[in-house]
């Protein structure tokens, strides 16, 4: 795992890169399937139980069942970011009523082929959320999402292991 660069004053987002020994097309189809993610996270918030495509395309809106501190809930992402095979992205909010209360973090994965494998880089960028510093930033989410970020890619380098 390669860190990315050190979140600093004024800038919100962090990420991590890694070697997997898989191609880009094998990658974006776990990414893009939702149903898949909860194989993939690092963090142990993901619960599962997504609702929306079963294959993410640009602009597609899908649930998650998350879980904080024992407190269930479900978080609302729309595909923000769409390269078929190379990036995806998606912003993602807690909303009630339809209204969008906090939120607004991207997840983002870049793939780069090289040889037989893909170096992948995830980001976390929190720079357009609502509520940064309250919300983010205060709670230590960058240094906890930098350790779950590793732990996520560590998860799809085995995933794709066994496809």
């Amino acid at each position: 795992m390669k860190p990315g660069p050190a979140t600093g004053a004024g800038q919100r987002s962090i990420s991590v890169s890694e070697m997997v020994v898989a191609s880009p097309q094998q990658i974006f189809e776990l990414l893009a399937t939702p149903a898949r993610h909860t194989e993939l996270d690092g963090s142990g918030m993901l619960k599962g139980r997504p609702q929306g495509p079963e294959v993410l395309g640009p602009g597609d809106r899908f649930t998650m069942g998350m879980s904080q501190g024992g407190i269930p809930y479900r978080s609302v992402n729309v595909v923000v970011e769409y390269e078929k095979d190379r990036l995806i992205a998606w912003e993602t909010w807690g909303e009630l009523g339809g209204r969008r209360l906090v939120g607004g973090q991207r997840w983002r994965y870049e793939l780069e082929p090289d040889g037989t494998a893909t170096r992948v880089t995830h980001t976390y960028d929190w720079s357009r959320a609502r509520f940064p510093r309250l919300i983010v930033e205060l709670p230590g989410y960058p240094k906890k999402m930098r350790t779950a970020m590793a732990a996520t890619l560590s998860q799809l380098g085995a995933v794709t292991g066994r496809l």
